[in-house]
């Protein structure tokens, strides 16, 4: 396992992370890897979740720490969403920002396994958060993209 390199608004190649993730189609080591390294990388950032764009890699594949367990997403998609809620949230791409944003109250997420078995998730509260997150970085949307504002420095 290694650390990868996050990527952070303003490097050189940060547009990376306004681009559309590609499905991933092969569930091998290469696979397995980018899993292990994401998760480490996550851990050693002290984040939530960590989108494969994050780290470089155009594939649908995303990772959250939720407060039930850690989760690992391939090709990830929303069967449900339901209700509204505003909350802050940071994001390991745009350090030192905290944005306030609208995101549903539950969502249903069917996705893959890393070794390509189907599963389904349900989020609530801070966890539905972090699969919104992550996945909009998939489909090359940031927070800084859906933020109502950013706090301010006295809301602190």
């Amino acid at each position: 396992m290694a650390i990868r390199t996050i990527v952070k608004e303003g490097m050189i190649g940060d547009d990376i992370l306004h681009k559309v993730c590609r499905p991933v189609e092969v569930f091998d080591e290469k696979l397995h890897t980018l899993l292990d390294d994401m998760r480490e990388t996550l851990h050693a950032a002290n984040g939530y979740g960590l989108a494969a764009p994050q780290v470089g890699i155009m594939r649908r594949v995303c990772v959250v720490d939720a407060e039930d367990g850690y989760l690992e997403l391939v090709n990830p998609v929303f069967i449900e969403k339901k209700g509204k809620v505003q909350g802050v949230e940071g994001c390991l791409s745009f350090p030192g920002i905290d944005a306030v944003v609208n995101r549903p109250a539950k969502v249903v997420v069917e996705a893959y396994d890393r070794y390509g078995k189907k599963f389904t998730v349900t989020g609530e509260g801070r966890k539905a958060v972090g699969l919104c997150h992550e996945i909009d970085h998939l489909d090359g949307i940031t927070v800084k993209d859906v933020m109502i504002r950013a706090l301010t420095e006295d809301e602190y």
